[in-house]
Protein backbone atom coordinates (compact mmCIF):
# COMPACT_ATOMS: atom_id res chain seq x y z
CA UNK A 1 0.00 0.00 0.00
CA UNK A 2 0.92 3.60 -0.80
CA UNK A 3 1.47 5.94 2.42
CA UNK A 4 4.00 8.14 4.06
CA UNK A 5 6.29 6.49 5.77
CA UNK A 6 8.04 7.34 9.10
CA UNK A 7 10.48 9.61 7.40
CA UNK A 8 7.51 11.22 6.11
CA UNK A 9 8.72 10.08 2.96
CA UNK A 10 5.18 9.68 0.49
CA UNK A 11 5.00 6.58 -2.16
CA UNK A 12 5.13 2.96 -2.22
CA UNK A 13 6.69 1.39 0.65
CA UNK A 14 9.39 -0.81 -0.47
CA UNK A 15 11.61 -3.40 1.26
CA UNK A 16 14.96 -1.70 -0.56
CA UNK A 17 17.28 -0.82 1.99
CA UNK A 18 16.91 3.08 1.58
CA UNK A 19 19.67 5.11 3.86
CA UNK A 20 17.68 6.62 6.34
CA UNK A 21 18.41 10.46 6.88
CA UNK A 22 19.05 11.87 10.09
CA UNK A 23 17.56 15.10 11.18
CA UNK A 24 20.94 16.70 10.41
CA UNK A 25 21.31 14.77 7.36
CA UNK A 26 18.12 15.75 6.20
CA UNK A 27 17.99 19.70 7.51
CA UNK A 28 21.13 19.99 5.20
CA UNK A 29 19.57 18.04 2.30
CA UNK A 30 16.47 20.57 2.26
CA UNK A 31 18.79 23.37 2.27
CA UNK A 32 20.63 21.97 -0.47
CA UNK A 33 17.35 21.84 -2.58
CA UNK A 34 16.22 25.15 -1.68
CA UNK A 35 19.52 26.53 -2.38
CA UNK A 36 19.55 25.41 -5.86
CA UNK A 37 15.24 26.33 -6.26
CA UNK A 38 15.58 29.72 -5.28
CA UNK A 39 18.69 30.61 -7.51
CA UNK A 40 16.63 29.19 -10.70
CA UNK A 41 13.29 30.49 -9.91
CA UNK A 42 13.75 33.18 -6.85
CA UNK A 43 11.88 33.44 -3.67
CA UNK A 44 8.04 33.78 -5.08
CA UNK A 45 8.78 30.94 -8.02
CA UNK A 46 9.82 28.40 -5.50
CA UNK A 47 7.29 26.01 -3.69
CA UNK A 48 7.50 24.09 -0.28
CA UNK A 49 5.76 21.32 -2.09
CA UNK A 50 8.57 21.06 -5.08
CA UNK A 51 11.23 21.63 -2.31
CA UNK A 52 9.49 18.21 -0.50
CA UNK A 53 8.78 16.74 -3.71
CA UNK A 54 12.22 16.76 -4.70
CA UNK A 55 13.63 15.90 -1.02
CA UNK A 56 10.82 12.53 -1.40
CA UNK A 57 9.57 13.82 1.78
CA UNK A 58 6.53 15.30 2.69
CA UNK A 59 5.42 19.01 3.34
CA UNK A 60 4.98 19.04 6.86
CA UNK A 61 8.66 17.80 7.34
CA UNK A 62 10.02 20.92 5.79
CA UNK A 63 7.72 23.06 7.77
CA UNK A 64 9.25 20.75 10.82
CA UNK A 65 12.62 21.79 9.76
CA UNK A 66 12.61 25.31 8.86
CA UNK A 67 8.71 26.61 9.79
CA UNK A 68 8.03 27.47 6.37
CA UNK A 69 9.87 28.79 2.94
CA UNK A 70 10.90 31.97 4.56
CA UNK A 71 12.90 30.23 7.22
CA UNK A 72 14.42 28.17 4.50
CA UNK A 73 15.34 30.99 2.87
CA UNK A 74 16.49 33.05 5.67
CA UNK A 75 19.22 30.16 6.69
CA UNK A 76 20.03 29.87 3.24
CA UNK A 77 20.45 33.49 3.09
CA UNK A 78 22.51 34.18 6.01
CA UNK A 79 25.02 30.89 5.30
CA UNK A 80 25.80 32.70 1.75
CA UNK A 81 26.21 36.17 3.37
CA UNK A 82 28.90 34.30 5.63
CA UNK A 83 30.59 32.67 3.32
CA UNK A 84 30.80 35.78 1.34
CA UNK A 85 31.99 37.76 3.91
CA UNK A 86 34.29 34.92 5.05
CA UNK A 87 35.70 35.29 2.12
CA UNK A 88 36.61 39.01 2.29
CA UNK A 89 37.73 39.17 5.24
CA UNK A 90 40.37 36.15 5.07
CA UNK A 91 41.63 38.23 2.03
CA UNK A 92 41.97 41.30 4.29
CA UNK A 93 43.83 39.56 6.97
CA UNK A 94 47.38 40.53 6.40
CA UNK A 95 49.68 43.66 6.76
CA UNK A 96 49.98 44.05 2.49
CA UNK A 97 49.82 47.17 0.56
CA UNK A 98 46.72 48.46 0.15
CA UNK A 99 45.81 47.93 -3.59
CA UNK A 100 47.14 44.44 -3.03
CA UNK A 101 44.33 44.37 -0.61
CA UNK A 102 42.43 45.85 -2.67
CA UNK A 103 42.95 43.42 -5.68
CA UNK A 104 42.42 40.33 -3.06
CA UNK A 105 38.80 41.35 -2.16
CA UNK A 106 38.06 42.18 -5.23
CA UNK A 107 39.23 38.50 -6.67
CA UNK A 108 37.58 37.01 -2.99
CA UNK A 109 34.32 38.51 -4.46
CA UNK A 110 34.77 36.90 -7.98
CA UNK A 111 36.09 33.28 -7.07
CA UNK A 112 33.33 33.23 -4.85
CA UNK A 113 30.35 34.25 -7.64
CA UNK A 114 32.29 31.45 -9.62
CA UNK A 115 32.32 28.86 -7.44
CA UNK A 116 29.25 29.41 -5.51
CA UNK A 117 27.09 30.83 -8.63
CA UNK A 118 23.81 29.57 -7.18
CA UNK A 119 24.56 31.97 -3.80
CA UNK A 120 25.22 34.76 -5.16
CA UNK A 121 22.27 34.72 -7.80
CA UNK A 122 19.90 33.90 -4.42
CA UNK A 123 21.92 37.27 -2.68
CA UNK A 124 21.29 39.93 -5.42
CA UNK A 125 17.91 38.45 -6.08
CA UNK A 126 15.00 40.55 -4.41
CA UNK A 127 12.23 39.07 -2.10
CA UNK A 128 10.14 39.91 0.48
CA UNK A 129 12.82 38.19 3.19
CA UNK A 130 15.31 39.85 1.50
CA UNK A 131 14.22 43.01 1.75
CA UNK A 132 13.13 42.64 5.68
CA UNK A 133 16.83 41.69 6.31
CA UNK A 134 18.76 43.96 3.86
CA UNK A 135 19.39 41.47 1.81
CA UNK A 136 22.94 42.61 -0.81
CA UNK A 137 22.54 46.10 0.91
CA UNK A 138 23.02 44.63 4.48
CA UNK A 139 25.61 42.65 2.69
CA UNK A 140 27.41 45.29 0.78
CA UNK A 141 27.22 47.52 4.39
CA UNK A 142 28.82 44.58 6.30
CA UNK A 143 31.93 44.03 3.42
CA UNK A 144 32.40 47.97 3.33
CA UNK A 145 33.06 48.08 7.59
CA UNK A 146 35.45 45.46 6.72
CA UNK A 147 37.64 47.78 4.67
CA UNK A 148 36.49 50.67 6.08
CA UNK A 149 39.66 51.03 8.14
CA UNK A 150 41.80 50.38 5.69
CA UNK A 151 40.60 53.40 4.04
CA UNK A 152 40.55 55.75 7.07
CA UNK A 153 44.63 54.63 7.04
CA UNK A 154 45.45 55.54 4.00
CA UNK A 155 43.24 58.74 3.96
CA UNK A 156 45.17 59.70 7.15
CA UNK A 157 48.50 58.87 5.44
CA UNK A 158 47.82 60.99 2.12
CA UNK A 159 46.95 64.24 4.27
CA UNK A 160 42.66 63.49 3.09
CA UNK A 161 39.82 63.57 5.75
CA UNK A 162 39.72 60.30 7.33
CA UNK A 163 36.04 61.07 8.59
CA UNK A 164 35.27 60.28 4.76
CA UNK A 165 36.37 56.61 5.01
CA UNK A 166 32.99 55.12 5.88
CA UNK A 167 31.74 56.91 2.12
CA UNK A 168 34.37 56.01 -0.03
CA UNK A 169 34.08 52.23 1.70
CA UNK A 170 30.61 52.22 0.32
CA UNK A 171 31.72 53.25 -2.74
CA UNK A 172 34.48 51.19 -3.49
CA UNK A 173 32.43 47.76 -2.14
CA UNK A 174 29.10 48.60 -4.07
CA UNK A 175 31.30 49.53 -7.28
CA UNK A 176 32.72 45.83 -6.90
CA UNK A 177 29.68 43.90 -5.95
CA UNK A 178 28.23 45.40 -8.62
CA UNK A 179 30.43 44.55 -11.28
CA UNK A 180 30.43 40.91 -10.48
CA UNK A 181 26.53 40.98 -10.49
CA UNK A 182 27.03 41.83 -14.09
CA UNK A 183 30.11 39.76 -14.55
CA UNK A 184 27.74 36.77 -13.09
CA UNK A 185 26.04 36.19 -16.49
CA UNK A 186 28.32 37.60 -19.35
CA UNK A 187 32.09 35.77 -17.59
CA UNK A 188 34.22 37.77 -19.76
CA UNK A 189 37.18 38.55 -19.65
CA UNK A 190 38.10 36.13 -17.27
CA UNK A 191 38.12 37.15 -13.64
CA UNK A 192 41.33 38.16 -13.33
CA UNK A 193 41.07 40.59 -15.74
CA UNK A 194 37.95 41.95 -14.47
CA UNK A 195 39.80 42.57 -10.80
CA UNK A 196 42.75 44.29 -12.21
CA UNK A 197 40.17 46.59 -14.31
CA UNK A 198 38.22 47.13 -10.81
CA UNK A 199 41.50 47.86 -9.07
CA UNK A 200 42.57 50.38 -12.19
CA UNK A 201 39.13 52.34 -11.74
CA UNK A 202 39.44 52.24 -7.69
CA UNK A 203 42.68 52.96 -6.92
CA UNK A 204 43.58 55.42 -9.67
CA UNK A 205 40.84 57.17 -10.29
CA UNK A 206 39.29 58.38 -13.91
CA UNK A 207 42.26 60.85 -13.93
CA UNK A 208 44.60 57.99 -13.51
CA UNK A 209 43.79 55.38 -15.53
CA UNK A 210 45.92 52.86 -16.40
CA UNK A 211 46.07 51.61 -20.27
CA UNK A 212 47.09 48.72 -19.47
CA UNK A 213 45.87 47.89 -15.78
CA UNK A 214 47.45 44.25 -14.32
CA UNK A 215 46.98 42.81 -10.79
CA UNK A 216 50.74 43.77 -9.05
CA UNK A 217 49.99 41.67 -5.89
CA UNK A 218 49.04 37.91 -5.43
CA UNK A 219 46.33 36.61 -7.64
CA UNK A 220 45.72 34.22 -4.53
CA UNK A 221 43.06 36.30 -1.98
CA UNK A 222 44.28 33.28 0.29
CA UNK A 223 48.00 33.92 0.35
CA UNK A 224 50.02 37.01 0.85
Amino acid sequence: MGGVDSDGVAGERTTSSRVRMTGKQRREQLLDIGRALFAERGFDGTSIEEIATRARVSKPVVYEHFGGKEGLYAVVVDREMERLLHSITTALGSDSHPRALLERAALALLDYIETSTDGFRILVRDSPVAQSTGGFASLISDAASQVEYLLAAEFTSRGFDAAHAPMYSQMLVGMVALTGQWWLDVRQPDKTEVAAHLVNLAWNGLAGLEHTPALNGSTDPSHP
